[in-house]
């Protein structure tokens, strides 16, 4: 039997997230103002943009995104580090060439955000592709990445997901030779 809805509803407080966003705020207006008071981001007023671009809209703070990665690299110290930006949290390019250009990381898991990477001019020394069931093609692919900034091809690194993946690596590596190597199988126990 399901209860009402009512009967184990408690008292829910509003929560505002301009509060802990960093970057958003609440802008008191003057008196003579339809509003109070309006949200901001780096002190622009969320409604303007609505005004000039329409909705719905997806709004990010430059200023957050830096001071994350001041905090990141500040918590990391002289410990050597690479930070990976997860493209699939957020494929969006004017964030993607932001991020590159503070000098970090990008971390894929497919094909399609690797071709991304390239129309942007992301290096392969910039790319980690992680994630589970990688095709032959998208293994193959990363291996010959290239993009206009790269004076060499492929990829960063592979974090490899299980023992027919890291075939497919090894055979895609061999690629042009396979038969430099009687037993594939032979040459994958090495490396697991």
């Amino acid at each position: 039997m399901i209860a009402p809805a009512d009967r184990h509803a408690k008292n829910v407080s509003f929560v505002d997230p301009a509060t802990f966003t960093p970057h958003f705020a609440w802008k008191k207006l003057p008196a003579k103002s339809a509003y109070d008071s309006v949200v901001v981001c780096e002190k622009v007023p969320l409604a303007d943009v609505t005004e000039r671009v329409g909705t719905p809209t997806y709004l990010y703070s430059r200023a957050a995104i830096d001071d994350a990665h001041r905090e990141l690299h500040g918590g990391l110290g002289d410990l050597p580090h690479t930070l990976c930006f997860a493209v699939k949290s957020n494929g969006n390019t004017a964030i993607l060439k932001h991020v590159a250009k503070k000098g970090n990381g990008f971390d894929i898991v497919s094909g399609g955000e690797l071709d991304l990477l390239r129309r942007i001019g992301v290096r392969g020394d910039c790319i980690v592709f992680s994630g589970v069931g990688k095709s032959r093609d998208e293994i193959r692919e990363a291996l010959r990445y290239r993009s206009s900034a790269d004076r060499r091809t492929g990829i960063l690194l592979f974090n490899v997901e299980s023992e027919a993946e890291l075939d497919v690596l090894l055979l895609a590596l061999l690629g042009q030779d396979p038969e430099a190597f009687s037993d594939i199988q032979q040459i994958s126990r090495l490396f697991r």
